[in-house]
C-alpha cells in the first residue's frame, strides 16, 4: 500500500483518498517574473512523477497547479524593465509551460492564475472579516489576526515559538498590524501598481490568501494532498492553513508533501542569492531527459546536490539503459508486465512514499539482464524485458526516446522549442526591445567580479554572454571589468 511522508504529522503514513478511487493535488506553481531555475524545475518534476504514479495505481487524479501572476516581485521587476506586469508575465508563463514540456512534464488539470481568481479571493477575505479572523487597519490593508488560529504553527512545528516570531517581526515592525505576525490579507493600491476593487477599496491581494482561495475553487475545501517547495512550509503553508480552515469551518488538507532543495555548494538555489542556474541555462549542455533523471536520482525529501559530476552519473546512466534498449523490438504485451517481478519491486520502491532511486535500482536490473538476455540471443526474453523497461521507465518520465537518437546526441530536439528569453542575476529577465539601465549594468558586473573571484567561471560566463546579448560589450583588465560600452 502507498505510504506518503506527510510534513503535517512528520511521519509516513498509509494513503486513503478522501473520495475512494479519486484524489485531488494542489501544487504551488511559479511567480512568472523571471524564467524557471532547477529549483523550479525540481518541483515540476517531482510532482509530476507523483501525479503519473497515483495514475499508475489507478486512482482518478485532478492535478491543480496555480501561477502567481500578481506579486511584490513580479511589480518591482516590470518596473525595472519598463513594461506592464501583463507583459512581463505573459512572457514568462509561456517560457514556462516550454520549459515544463521540454522537461517531459505532463500540463496539469487546471492552472488557476490569481488574476483571474478575484472573486474567490475577496469571497474568502470577505468571511474571513466576517468570522473575526481579520481586519481593516488604518493605512487601508486587510490583515488575518493569527491570535485567534489556535493551531498556528502546526505544520512548520512553529506553534510553540510564536513569541520567538514576535520578536523577530518587530526589527521591520508594521504599526499598522494589531501584532507584529500578523500578515497581509488585501493591500490597499499604491499609485501606479495594479489594483482591484474591493469592499475594502482598490487593492491588491496578498501571496497567502491567493493560493488558499485558488486551492479551495479548484478541489473543494477539503482535499487530499498540497505540494510544494520546502521553503514554502512556512510561513506560506502555514498561513494558507490557518486562512482556509478559519474561513471554511473544515479541515483544509490530509497530506502535505515538500520537496527539498537544489543546493550549490551546500547551499540553497536561489534567485533572492543569485547562485542559480535556469533550465535553460543547463539544457544548453545537457539533454532534457539527462536533467530529468538527475532530479529524479535522489529522494525528492533529500537535498539535490547540482553538479556537473552528478549530471554526468545521470548521462551515463541513460547511455547504459538505451544501449540495452537498442535494437530490441519491444513487447507490449501486459500479461508480461503484470506478472514480472520487476514490476513488484518497482511498486514496492514506489508506494515507499515515492522513492525513485530504489525504483531506479530495479530498471538497472532490468537493464542488466536485457543485456545479458542479447548476449544469449535469447530473442523474445529481449524482447520481454525491453517492455517492462520502457513501460516503468514511463511512470518516471524516461526511456521513451528512439535509443539511437539518444545515444548519438540527437533526442529529443529542443531547438526552436524554447523561445529567446533572457535573464539576468539582479536586473530581471528582459525582452530584446528593453535596454539595461547603467545601474544594472554596474551591479551585474559587480556579481560578475565577484563570480571570477570565487572561480566560479560558469557564473561569469553566464553574465558576460547575458551582458552581450543585451548589446553590452565588456573589457576585461588584468585588474578586473571596469570598462564596457555598447555596440
Amino acid at each position: 500500500m502507498l505510504q506518503i511522508y506527510n510534513s503535517l504529522s512528520k511521519k509516513k503514513e498509509p494513503f486513503q483518498p478522501r473520495q475512494p478511487g479519486k484524489v485531488g493535488i494542489y501544487v504551488c506553481g511559479m511567480t512568472v517574473y523571471d524564467l524557471c531555475h532547477l529549483g523550479h524545475a525540481r518541483v515540476l518534476v517531482v510532482f509530476d512523477v507523483i501525479v503519473r504514479y497515483l495514475r499508475t495505481l489507478g486512482f482518478d487524479v485532478t492535478y491543480v497547479r496555480n501561477i502567481t501572476d500578481i506579486d511584490d516581485k513580479i511589480i518591482k521587476r516590470a518596473r525595472e524593465n519598463g513594461e506592464s506586469v501583463e507583459s512581463l508575465t505573459t512572457r514568462f508563463i509561456k517560457a514556462m509551460h516550454e520549459d515544463a514540456a521540454v522537461l517531459g512534464v505532463l500540463a496539469p488539470d487546471q492552472e488557476p492564475r490569481a488574476t483571474a481568481s478575484m472573486p474567490q479571493i475577496l469571497g474568502m477575505i470577505g468571511a474571513l472579516i466576517e468570522k473575526g479572523y481579520a481586519y481593516q487597519a488604518g493605512n487601508g490593508d486587510v490583515y488575518y489576526d493569527v491570535s485567534r488560529f489556535a493551531d498556528y504553527g502546526k505544520l512548520s512545528g512553529k506553534h510553540e515559538q510564536l513569541e520567538d516570531l514576535r520578536a523577530g517581526s518587530r526589527v521591520e515592525i508594521d504599526e499598522a498590524k494589531d501584532d507584529p505576525i500578523d500578515f497581509v490579507l488585501w493591500k490597499a493600491a499604491k499609485p501606479d501598481e495594479p489594483a482591484w476593487d474591493s469592499p475594502w477599496g482598490r487593492g491588491r491581494p496578498g501571496w497567502h490568501i491567493e493560493c488558499s482561495a485558488m486551492s479551495t475553487a479548484c478541489l473543494g475545501n477539503h482535499f487530499d494532498i498540497h505540494g510544494g517547495g520546502m521553503d514554502l512550509k512556512f510561513p506560506h503553508h502555514e498561513n494558507e492553513i490557518a486562512q482556509s480552515e478559519a474561513a471554511t469551518g473544515e479541515k483544509f488538507v490530509d497530506v502535505w508533501i515538500h520537496n527539498g532543495f537544489v543546493q550549490i555548494n551546500e547551499e540553497k538555489m536561489s534567485k533572492s542569492v543569485g547562485n542559480f542556474f535556469t533550465v535553460r541555462d543547463v539544457l544548453k549542455r545537457y539533454a532534457p531527459e539527462v536533467v530529468r533523471y538527475f532530479i529524479l536520482s535522489s529522494h525528492y525529501r533529500s537535498p539535490l546536490n547540482y553538479s556537473d559530476e552528478n549530471l554526468n552519473s545521470a548521462k551515463a546512466a541513460l547511455d547504459r539503459f538505451y544501449t540495452a534498449l537498442r535494437d530490441v523490438p519491444v513487447s507490449d504485451t501486459e500479461g508480461d508486465i503484470d506478472d514480472s517481478e520487476y514490476l513488484q519491486r518497482f511498486r514496492i520502491a514506489m508506494d515507499d512514499d515515492f522513492n525513485t532511486p530504489e525504483a531506479m535500482a530495479v530498471l538497472f536490473d532490468i537493464a542488466r539482464d536485457l543485456n545479458r538476455a542479447k548476449k544469449d540471443g535469447k530473442k523474445d526474453e529481449e524482447s520481454r524485458l525491453a517492455g517492462i523497461l520502457k513501460h516503468l521507465g514511463a511512470v518516471l518520465g524516461l526511456l521513451q526516446d528512439d535509443p539511437d537518437s539518444f545515444l548519438k546526441g540527437k533526442g529529443k530536439d529542443v531547438t526552436g522549442t524554447l523561445t529567446g528569453v533572457s535573464a539576468t542575476a539582479s536586473a530581471g529577465t528582459l525582452g530584446a526591445n528593453i535596454q539595461l539601465s547603467d545601474e544594472q549594468i554596474h551591479d551585474l558586473i559587480a556579481r560578475r567580479l565577484d563570480a571570477r573571484k570565487a572561480k566560479n567561471w560558469s557564473e561569469s560566463d553566464r553574465i558576460r554572454d547575458e551582458l552581450k546579448a543585451q548589446g553590452i560589450i565588456l573589457e576585461d583588465r588584468p585588474d578586473g571589468t571596469t570598462d564596457w560600452r555598447r555596440e
